[in-house]
């Protein structure tokens, strides 16, 4: 019966230098994540921001151990602490009767490496564990004009690209964002959107997936403008939210988008030519923001 409440997936990406870690884990159940990000919001000092994918849950954490209130009902589990040993990433969990037995969900997820049950829990009684999972980076591409006003489709060619990284052993393809971008820009192919990819990357191949993103492109593009920005970084800046809200509403020149990725230190990639640099780069600012980032301008609307 476990199997079948087995949490899917469990990643961490970290950055070290903020002393911060998104940890993404895939809930067994279709909607269940809701009750735990509820209570685990309430309870972890930890948290600094969280939102819910479907029955996928991230968690922005600062890295360190934290005290828990675990109180029935209120408070009832969190995370008590997240750190990094060995190239490893530690969370430990606690929690109050059903909240307090997530460890053995959690322990034949993908991608954890070992398992801890400090403390069993389950009825009344308290239960407190530790997983283990590799250390991982984010890592997430901007992708624009791979497409003509006669065929293709970015959104398309854009997931095929995420499920070839993965299929690399590079690490793991998380999210696809569409944002929609000016509808009045003159030289849009059809619906005028640009693309985000999130992907977990092992630190290895960090410098590495943008160039095997472009030669995938370039295998793939039907068009001559195609171009990809690669932000490395778990949060976009307000600089690069502002930036896509504006090309959102009006036309944006390619010097402003390159300023924007110079700032925010975004690698910018000419696959086929610069057309595509504006647009990538805005697909970076509300790549987390999928309800945001679909909206039309309110002039559109």
């Amino acid at each position: 019966m476990t199997d079948y409440v087995s949490y899917k997936k469990i990643i961490a990406m970290v950055d070290e230098e903020l002393g911060l870690t998104e940890l993404v884990e895939e809930h067994p159940c279709p909607s269940g994540s809701e009750w735990l990000m509820y209570q685990y919001q309430r309870t972890s000092p930890a948290i600094v921001s969280s939102w819910r994918n479907g029955n996928k849950h991230h968690f922005i954490l600062k890295n360190g151990k934290t005290d828990l209130n675990l109180v029935p009902s209120i408070s009832a589990a969190g995370i008590e602490e997240v750190y990094l040993k060995n190239g490893k990433v530690h969370i430990v969990y606690a929690g109050l009767a059903g909240a307090g037995v997530g460890i053995e969900l959690r322990k034949n997820a993908k991608n954890v490496t070992g398992a801890e049950l400090i403390e069993k829990g389950g009825g009344s009684k308290l239960g407190r564990g530790m997983i283990q999972t590799p250390k991982m980076e984010k890592i997430t591409v901007g992708i624009d004009d791979t497409d003509t006003k006669e065929e293709g489709a970015t959104w398309v060619l854009a997931n095929e690209v995420g499920k070839l990284i993965e299929e690399s052993k590079m690490g793991f393809y998380i999210d696809h964002t569409i944002t929609q971008l000016f509808p009045g820009n003159p030289n849009k192919t059809q619906n005028c959107v640009s693309i985000a990819l999130t992907f977990a990357i092992y630190p290895e191949y960090k410098y590495k997936i943008g160039k095997e993103i472009e030669k995938l492109l370039k295998e793939k593009t039907l068009s001559e403008k195609t171009a990809i920005a690669i932000y490395r970084g778990l949060t976009p800046s307000q600089s690069m939210k502002l930036y896509t809200m504006k090309v959102k509403r009006e036309m944006v020149p390619i010097n402003e988008a390159k300023m924007v990725a110079m700032r925010n230190n975004i690698e910018l990639i000419e696959v086929t030519g610069d057309g595509g640099i504006i647009g990538a780069v805005a697909a970076l600012g509300l790549a987390e923001c999928h309800k945001t980032a679909a909206k039309l301008p309110e002039t559109y609307e």
